[in-house]
């Protein structure tokens, strides 16, 4: 007779390793603005969440002209600018991403039929990336974080970590070998059924149209090593630490600033990896329904009230990090 096979004990994540200590976590100072949990009052409220559909407009097609002048660059200017163009176009995916997500909380164009349109086909599938299924657990992510159904609970727990696994975490993804295996997992599901396999199928045919349109400008290699590398690579970089500084290390609770960390914003941040004010996290989680135009009204007034406070802003995304990693 053989012997049992010992069963490994399912390992715990450890979560609330970076909360802020509960006496900084003070009430906020009711005002015509904001009330004492951070929440806007009506009249700001209402003001905050009117949806710019025009400039959104504007936001999206701005984005695709960026795309194609990064790409046209890169080939034209030659090899010394292709190290250059592959880092952007990982930027770029932070770009796509990022409307994406403003576009799954609907609240990219009033419309709701264009915004799921544009956020599905324009966004989505282009960043890999099928918007509905998107939709479903990044819901279940803000209806209550770090809660029974959080999907992401994985990528924040254990913080803060030691330092050589954070090193070997960033370089899997710079490698390609998270991106890989997330996208192996994707392709997995043309061999599923239903609305999963509908999806996959879609989004390989966005992809092939991405090729065909690289392929009959005289540059197909562009497709590959343009598009389909810097998002297994420098995007997956991108999207780590961005992930972590928005909530590595904090724990499920009714104030958000116990579940959600605050980043002072610079301009080279915006630029290479929190664009369209996806950085002003905090914020955004107080209200989810605020679209990413009016964050940063939002951040002040709640700043002005006394919800977060000095002490509770990080002063860069470099020393949040920092803080997200032990010595070793």
């Amino acid at each position: 007779m053989m012997p049992a096979v010992k069963q490994r004990p399912e390992r715990v994540p450890v979560l609330g390793g970076m909360v802020p200590p509960p006496e900084m976590l003070v009430p906020a100072r009711p005002d015509r603005l904001i009330a004492e949990d951070g929440r806007p009052t009506p009249e700001f409220r209402r003001q905050l969440r009117h949806i710019p559909s025009w400039r959104n407009g504007a936001s999206v097609l701005s984005l695709y002209a960026q795309t194609g002048a990064v790409m046209w660059a890169t080939v034209h200017f030659g090899p010394w600018s292709w190290p250059i163009g592959f880092v952007l176009m990982g930027r770029t995916h932070a770009q796509f991403v990022s409307l994406m997500h403003e576009a799954a909380h609907r609240l990219l164009f009033a419309d709701r039929r264009l915004n799921d349109f544009v956020g599905k086909w324009l966004l989505g599938y282009p960043s890999f990336t099928p918007t509905e299924a998107y939709r479903r657990v990044h819901m279940a992510h803000h209806r209550e974080e770090f809660g029974p159904n959080e999907p992401d609970i994985p990528l924040y727990a254990d913080y803060p970590i030691a330092g050589d696994s954070f090193r070997r975490k960033l370089l899997r993804d710079a490698t390609g070998r998270t991106g890989w295996r997330l996208m192996r997992d994707q392709l997995n599901g043309l061999r599923s059924t239903g609305r999963r396999r509908r999806q996959s199928f879609e989004l390989l045919g966005v992809q092939a149209v991405l090729l065909g349109a690289a392929a009959l400008c005289g540059y197909p290699l562009v497709y590959p090593l343009l598009w389909l590398a810097p998002f297994l690579t420098v995007w997956r970089v991108i999207n780590r630490l961005r992930a972590i500084a928005e909530h590595g290390g904090m724990d499920a609770s009714s104030d958000r600033r116990a579940t959600t960390h605050t980043v002072h914003q610079s301009a080279a941040a915006r630029f290479l990896m929190v664009p369209y004010n996806i950085g002003w996290h905090l914020a955004h989680h107080v209200d989810s329904g605020i679209p990413f135009r009016n964050l940063p009204r939002y951040h002040r007034a709640l700043r002005a009230a006394g919800y977060i406070t000095p002490a509770l802003e990080h002063p860069s995304y470099p020393s949040l990090w920092r803080a997200l990693r032990t010595a070793g």
